[in-house]
């Protein structure tokens, strides 16, 4: 399964140790890494990077987490953990993007104390055993979340939504005066522009997601290419497993986005 994991350990020193024990794992065929990241939160609350994966496919959950990680516990929403995650403009969005649920920040928060580090990461595993027992030999606590399809029904909500408002506001503008008339039309213009952001946003979540899944089959590949021949037909059917997931993906973003693009045109 696709997963982020965020390890919390006591020090910068652990958390790189930690990270080596995930390159470790990932030579030995045990998982694969697709991405990783090393956060710290500082004596005065603020959570800052201290080494992330390279830009890219293989680095945008990452990238994801840690930019929450960063709005949510170090700024101004950050200072008391049970804020609410919604607050934190598009981060809401961010997360829906990722495939987890904001519960999985809060879990993080209430572990990362001042002072503490923690590696992010985006990993394909079978089982658990493998990196909690690794990261356990190194004072590391796992969190994990399976990565889900949470952006298919964000969009659809944002759909209903936006219809509803769009809806209520022209038959509002119907029965309005004149000067009452110029403003609802003022709403309804933004309500049909929040419309086509959403479109927008469909849209390159369909690119975004191809271009994600051809990453991560490349670096399986490049993994199959160093391991045994039992690894080797593991991770195989992982590709095979993963093109057909992206297959059955692709086509509910395709079927949200062509939702979008029908709201749209009314």
């Amino acid at each position: 399964m696709d997963k982020i994991i965020a390890v919390i350990f006591n020090t910068e020193e652990d958390a790189y140790r930690g990270v080596k024990a995930l390159t470790e794992l990932h030579d030995e065929g045990s998982i694969t890494l697709y991405a990783s990241g090393v956060v710290k939160k500082q004596a005065d609350g603020r959570v800052t990077v201290l080494e992330e994966s390279d830009e890219g496919p293989l680095g945008t959950g990452v990238g994801l987490l840690t930019g929450s990680l960063i709005g949510f516990l170090g700024g101004p929403v950050g200072a008391v953990v049970g804020a609410s995650v919604g607050t934190a403009g598009g981060m809401i969005f961010d997360l829906a993007k990722l495939g987890i649920s904001e519960d999985f920040l809060f879990d993080i928060g209430r572990n990362l104390q001042p002072d503490k580090a923690a590696v992010v990461a985006e990993v394909w595993e079978e089982w658990v055993t493998p990196v909690d027992t690794r990261m356990e030999s190194v004072g590391g606590t796992v969190f994990r979340r399976v990565r889900a399809d949470i952006e298919d029904a964000q969009f659809e909500r944002d759909v209903e939504a936006f219809n509803a408002e769009i809806d209520q506001l022209e038959a509002e503008i119907k029965t309005a005066n004149a000067e009452r008339k110029a403003k609802l039309q003022a709403k309804l213009d933004q309500a049909k522009a929040k419309l086509h952001e959403t479109q927008e946003r469909a849209k390159k979540s369909v690119e975004d997601t191809k271009h994600e899944m051809e990453a991560k089959i490349k670096s399986l590949q490049d993994q199959v290419a160093k391991t045994n021949a039992e690894t080797k037909s593991k991770i195989e059917k992982q590709i095979a497993q993963m093109k057909d997931d992206h297959k059955k993906r692709n086509e509910k973003l395709r079927q949200a986005w062509e939702l979008v693009k029908e709201a749209a045109a009314v």
